[in-house]
């Protein structure tokens, strides 16, 4: 029981880094249909920006959790600015060009940012400071559960539902949603097409910036190729939820943290993306839409 209810709470915590990640993907292809591949690397550029703030001169070798908020401050604003400036200059030209084009822009984006992280801080691995947050670890039924775990899926909880009530109850949440519908009907009710785009690109930025600082502190490590392990895992989770919809990102992040963990401890973790993968041709092939479909419109 004991094995049990511990990869649940390690699913749970990779679970909602997964799903704050995913929420880029799908929100980016809700409204412009596009795959943004550049966004795992940004959200790793995050995980960086916070290192060399736990790490750097204004850590002064005592971080503690006003530093980590500090951290988690900088790097959201350092990825929303990041991932406004990517929309302005590798997708906006190319939104009348054909998807093939959008496609190979973003892959050339991502390899920009990934070797950008390389040659600012190297392609070692880079190492947290120890004794940033709490060691506090809570026993629960045979299971153990550490601060930065309850820490790590309290925050994703309320990030995700503080997501889901602003696109579903507010003004601009409604422009969002009218534009992932038709642009151009949006354009004539008077709606600001090209705001709403710049802000799915600081929304979706700013949550994976946190899901990659969540990374580092789980892990205690970075590095460079980080990017596209991590956004591969949460464009699954995406397609797993159903491509657009953000509940589905929501609920595809969850899953899939929990079979990787259940995948990990009860069969073999160097099995364990394959059995990702299997998972996805799985619901693929019964529901190819996602579990709860895609929110997205066709015109005709």
């Amino acid at each position: 029981m004991g094995t049990f209810i511990q990869q649940v709470i390690n699913g749970l915590t990779v679970g909602g880094i997964y799903a704050l990640i995913a929420l880029g993907y799908t929100m980016v292809y809700g409204v412009l249909r596009l795959i943004n591949f550049a966004h795992g690397d940004l959200c790793i550029l995050g995980a960086f920006v916070g290192l060399t703030m736990l790490s750097g001169a204004l850590g002064g070798g005592h971080p503690g959790p006003a530093l980590v908020l500090l951290a988690f401050v900088v790097a959201v604003i350092a990825i929303s600015v990041a991932g406004v400036a990517l929309e302005f200059v590798a997708y906006r030209p190319l939104r009348k060009a054909d998807r093939l084009a959008a496609v190979v822009s973003a892959l050339g984006a991502s390899m920009l940012i990934e070797n950008g992280i390389m040659l600012i801080w190297g392609p070692e691995v880079r190492v947290f400071p120890s004794g940033l947050l709490p060691a506090t670890t809570w026993h629960v039924a045979g299971a153990s559960i550490s601060f930065v775990e309850v820490m790590i899926i309290i925050v994703s909880v309320v990030l995700m539902a503080a997501l889901y009530g602003f696109v579903n109850h507010t003004r601009f949440g409604t422009a969002i949603r009218a534009a992932a519908i038709d642009q151009d009907a949006a354009r004539l009710m008077g709606i600001n097409v090209n705001r709403v785009i710049s802000s799915v690109f600081v929304i979706g930025p700013a949550l994976g910036a946190v899901g990659g600082l969540f990374i580092g502190l789980y892990y205690r490590e970075a590095y460079f190729t980080m990017g596209w392990t991590y956004g591969l895992n949460a464009f699954i989770a995406a397609i797993i939820g159903g491509i657009g919809n953000i509940p589905g990102a929501m609920l595809g992040g969850v899953l899939l943290g929990l079979f990787n963990a259940f995948a990990a401890g009860y069969v073999s973790s160097s099995w364990q993306n394959a059995i990702t993968f299997a998972l996805l041709i799985a619901i693929l092939l019964i529901r190819p839409s996602g579990l709860l479909g895609e929110r997205v419109a066709e015109k005709v």
